[in-house]
């Protein structure tokens, strides 16, 4: 653990190594031997399909530059801090991203965002990539009188006159996309709702990060918003959600059927209500030639062979190998009814359907011409009236697309990191209710000022934070009104709460090599670094910082154990554990069950015998705890290793 997020360029070079081992050659990647292994997969040709824009290079640099910052709780801001798993984080979201790197890689299920449409009045984040990385964390935290990050240090308007319109859009939006995906889970989608003004933009550069295979679909939703009658061109009545998977092999969940569809199951058996359609293959690629395999003949009740000819009396095919047709048989499956052919009768195979269980497919036409009306509505009922909040997104949306998530699971993490009025973390707490399922929610929001004339700013919500912070509560309040004397409350309790936690810098001192310009600096920095722990530093946010660069989650079990406990003569009783975090007569905190100890605060032998008979799998101490003990910490480190235990001193 060195204090930085993730190195993904060394993530992806160790990838590399488990797959490719002999294309490396002294620890460094071998060009030649990379050439050989791909042979004719590797395209050295100038004239190649790429995408390319004035400030990738810089996109890639904001990937590969590390960051220090940390995530601090905040629990006057949070609701029951203690017992929830869903989250709120306040701060610039590519930091975040980054601090959220080693802890929630590979967990997220459910990406959705809604990123500035450029439209040429839009904001983009002012991600200044040639200045030095501090200089930058010292820029984007910059605050005003208030304690607020003032608007121009973060964001500028990307005005369409500019020669880099595009391009400033790309180079936001590349780097915040590509560290999305490594905190998808393998079977995880990403859904970007977008407009005209960059949907191509945007296909092409989740095309890059995700890969082309990976596309799963544009949904494309009629919002049914027109430019006016005297407009040039054609009005816009669209918006768009591109949707794609991490990795090939998992489908889009179904969707419920609607009553109009269960009209088509009109016929009833001992199973249930069915429908039915005909065994041929009808169609675009009905004929024999297109699956040889598929034509076959099946015996009808009266014994005669049938074929699969069609009406117009070409050689057709089944929709399935026959020894699919077998199974169906088996099951009861397979109709036959009389139907007229050339002026007969003759019996003709058709397959049920039951309704029971059954989804559709997702269309890739949503009809949503009142959702954005709705929405704003809907807002401004939980506002009681008042209007904070611009173009929020439907509630309705973003359920639906977390229903038809692959493999959808109860406890699925859900994130939103350009997360505005929280409109995602409102879809989760009502899908929660509906369906009893367990599924948290990640939003990130920068605390951006709200305009000082807008209605927002006149009922106190000072940032966008503010009020998305607020919606949450008011639908949490709004639910726990609606479950009052439900009996059945009790037996499914649903998880009402979120933590706020906010971007800060690290709490303990960045050793910072490339600032010598002379020895005595040099000498001034180590002195600096007797203590690493910044002045002022709160043991409860050095605590959660640990615990983020060390790869554990935020909502991770903790149980603080009181010294009181590790004394000699009580620690025969066990080991008890003390409720809250407040950091008072603490001995050392224990991270799901013995996955982790953190000692912040004391080490001592009585201390590191009670730490060790907890079987930890790792140790994390501050080195300052054994100031003028170098045999106790020799001791313990031995100690450690002949327990089996990974110990580290920061």
């Amino acid at each position: 653990m060195n204090g930085k997020s993730l190195d993904t360029k060394e993530d992806l070079i160790k990838k590399l190594r488990s797959i490719a081992p002999q294309v490396f050659n002294e620890d460094k990647i071998d060009w030649e031997k990379l050439k050989s292994t791909f042979g004719d997969e590797i395209n050295f040709s100038d004239e190649r399909y790429v995408l390319n824009w004035a400030g990738k290079s810089d996109a890639f640099r904001a990937i590969q530059t590390q960051t220090t910052a940390t995530l601090i709780p905040d629990k006057d801001e949070s609701v029951n801090f203690g017992e929830t798993g869903n989250i709120f984080i306040e701060g610039e979201n590519l930091e975040v991203l980054k601090v959220l790197q080693k802890a929630y890689y590979g967990k997220i299920k459910m990406i959705y965002i809604d990123p500035p449409y450029n439209t040429g009045n839009d904001f983009i984040y002012n991600d200044k990539f040639a200045e030095k990385k501090n200089e930058y964390l010292l820029r984007s935290g910059e605050k005003d009188e208030e304690g607020l990050l003032k608007n121009e240090n973060l964001y500028r308007k990307n005005s369409k006159e500019s020669g880099h319109y595009h391009s400033n859009w790309l180079t936001m939006m590349y780097p915040r996309l590509f560290l999305a995906r490594n905190l998808l889970r393998d079977d995880g989608v990403i859904f970007v709702s977008i407009d005209d003004n960059e949907v191509h933009n945007l296909r092409m550069i989740m095309n890059e990060i995700f890969g082309e295979e990976n596309f799963l679909g544009n949904i494309v939703r009629s919002v049914g918003q027109t430019t006016g009658q005297d407009s040039g061109g054609l009005g816009n009545s669209f918006d768009f959600v591109v949707a794609y998977i991490k990795q090939m092999g998992y489908d889009l969940s179904g969707l419920p059927l609607t009553p109009n569809d269960l009209k088509r199951f009109d016929n009833k058996d001992d199973k249930g209500d069915y429908a039915y359609d005909q065994m041929r293959k009808t169609g675009s690629g009905d004929r024999r030639e297109d699956r040889p395999n598929m034509y076959y003949p099946i015996n009808a009740p009266d014994g005669t062979e049938i074929f699969p000819i069609a009406q117009a009396g070409y050689d057709g095919r089944w929709r399935f190998e026959k020894k699919t047709y077998e199974k169906l048989i088996k099951e009861n499956l397979i109709l036959w009814k009389k139907t007229k052919r050339k002026d007969k009768e003759v019996w003709w195979p058709y397959v049920k359907y039951y309704a029971e269980g059954r989804t559709k497919r997702p269309s890739p036409l949503w009809n949503d011409l009142d959702g954005n009306k709705k929405a704003s509505r809907d807002l401004r009922n939980i506002f009681k009236g008042q209007k904070i909040f611009d173009f929020p997104k439907p509630v309705a949306l973003i359920k639906r697309l977390i229903n038809i998530s692959p493999n959808a699971n109860k406890d699925d993490i859900i994130l939103d990191f350009f997360s505005g009025s929280c409109t995602t973390a409102h879809a989760v707490l009502d899908l929660n209710k509906e369906d009893s399922k367990n599924r948290k929610f990640i939003m990130v929001q920068l605390p951006e000022k709200t305009d000082e004339k807008s209605e927002a700013f006149k009922a106190g919500y000072e940032t966008i934070a503010d009020i998305g912070k607020e919606r949450i509560r008011r639908v949490i309040n709004k639910i726990e009104d609606e479950q009052k004397g439900n009996l059945h409350f009790g037996e499914n309790k649903q998880d009402l709460g979120f933590k706020v936690f906010k971007l800060q810098e690290s709490n303990f001192k960045i050793w910072r090599g490339d600032k010598f310009e002379n020895g005595q600096e040099l000498e001034k920095q180590l002195e600096t670094f007797v203590n690493p722990v910044k002045e002022g530093s709160i043991e409860e946010n050095m605590l959660y910082e640990l615990l983020l660069k060390s790869g554990v989650d935020l909502n991770c079990k903790i149980e603080k154990i009181p010294l009181s406990l590790v004394a000699p003569e009580r620690r025969k009783g066990g080991r008890g554990v003390d409720s809250g975090l407040s950091g008072d007569g603490v001995c050392y905190y224990l991270i799901n069950e013995n996955e982790l100890v953190i000692a912040l605060s004391k080490i001592n032998e009585d201390i590191i015998k009670n730490i060790i008979e907890a079987k930890p799998q790792k140790v994390i101490t501050l080195d300052k705890l054994f100031e003028g003990n170098d045999q106790l910490k020799t001791n313990t480190i031995l100690q450690m290793k002949d327990a089996g235990v990974e110990f580290k001193a920061v």
